[in-house]
């Protein structure tokens, strides 16, 4: 078992076996991926549309596409990911002690958990804009969140959710009794036995959590928005090369739906690119000219591999959460930036 110091993570010495010191390229746990041939990817696995276990034993959804686009950049296969489901107070621990590669799990994107003086990991661009709300039963009469004052509230510990359920009611002179829980399922079943009036998490959690319940129209997702909760991918913190290539992989999504590449034509567009030398950004884009995958220690039609394995942001967010899924979310600020949405990506060039 090896003793490693981590970079960016002060005071703190980690132990943990297969680990590698993070303070050059030759030694990024990108290298340690590939060497490999696998993908660790930390996920919830109990959230519908975003990360689950079919009955089937495969896991499914918006955060798994994210790891599986990952895989196809950094290893060149899809299909080699080993999920691990973590709870909320689990997932840091699990980044830290090399137990996972990234997090791609719901995780909110702030200056705490960002910086060396907080959890010292490094997040990826944000993949979904969500933002916190209650629900609470439609018989309970309630339409908003001072009609809550001095009632239990469900929620989960260790999260920004439990910060933000704080700020919100102190900033309305509003008392409440928090009842806390491990992880969304145990915060479920606390809100269904009745030991709150209401349940809080980020929006998405709660539209999850709901499609699930027997008479899902017998409760209501308030008005009421608590919070902003950019969600995004993270790694740990001082592995630069692994930061940058989790950033384009991000980037090359989001730049493959504004370029209207998708998995039914990408090869289509590849074969123009290829006999077309004037298309000189798509060629750069695809891999053909400007050997930019290397730069990022990644193959130079990493984007090709990214496409053909989960479609553009697009594809994977109608595969999930459009309106053919089992959970519906509109897609409102995950928008490209070109219909009025926020998924932009820096040029790729």
């Amino acid at each position: 078992m090896a003793k490693v110091w981590i970079s960016g993570l002060v005071g703190l010495t980690v132990f943990c076996s297969g680990c590698a010191t993070l303070n050059s390229s030759e030694t990024s746990r990108l290298n340690l991926i590939q060497k490999r041939g696998e993908l660790k990817c930390g996920v919830s696995g109990k959230i519908a549309g975003f990360s689950f276990l079919r009955s089937d034993g495969r896991y499914e959804g918006f955060d798994v596409d994210i790891c599986r686009a990952m895989a196809a950049a950094f290893i060149g296969d899809p299909s080699k990911v080993q999920y691990r489901p973590l709870t909320a107070p689990e997932r840091f621990t699990a980044l830290k002690t090399g137990e996972i590669d990234l997090l791609s799990r719901n995780t909110t994107f702030n200056l705490s958990r960002d910086s060396i003086g907080g959890n010292g990991v490094t997040f990826a661009p944000v993949v979904f804009h969500d933002g916190q709300g209650l629900m609470v039963k439609k018989s309970s009469g309630i339409k908003n969140i001072k009609q809550l004052a001095n009632s239990n509230i469900c929620v989960g510990s260790g999260t920004t959710t439990e910060q933000n359920l704080n700020d919100a009611f102190q900033e309305r002179k509003l008392s409440y009794t928090p009842i806390k829980y491990q992880d969304l399922n145990q915060v479920v079943a606390g809100y269904i036995q009745g030991r709150c009036k209401a349940m809080t998490s980020d929006r998405s959690q709660l539209a999850a959590a709901r499609s699930a319940f027997p008479k899902s129209e017998n409760h209501v997702i308030l008005k009421e928005i608590l919070s902003k909760e950019p969600l995004a991918p993270a790694s740990i913190g001082g592995d630069q090369k692994l930061a940058d290539a989790m950033r384009w992989v991000i980037f090359a999504l989001f730049s493959a739906e504004e370029y209207g590449i998708n998995q039914k034509n990408v090869d289509l567009k590849l074969k123009e690119a290829i006999n077309d030398k004037s298309l000189m950004s798509l060629r750069r884009f695809l891999g053909i000219d400007g050997a930019l995958g290397n730069k990022i220690g990644l193959p130079n039609d990493f984007v090709v591999k990214i496409i053909k394995a989960t479609g553009n942001y697009g594809e994977i967010y109608n595969r999930h959460l459009g309106k053919n899924a089992s959970l519906t979310i509109p897609r409102g600020f995950n928008r490209s930036y070109k219909d009025g949405g926020l998924l932009i990506s820096p040029p790729i060039n």
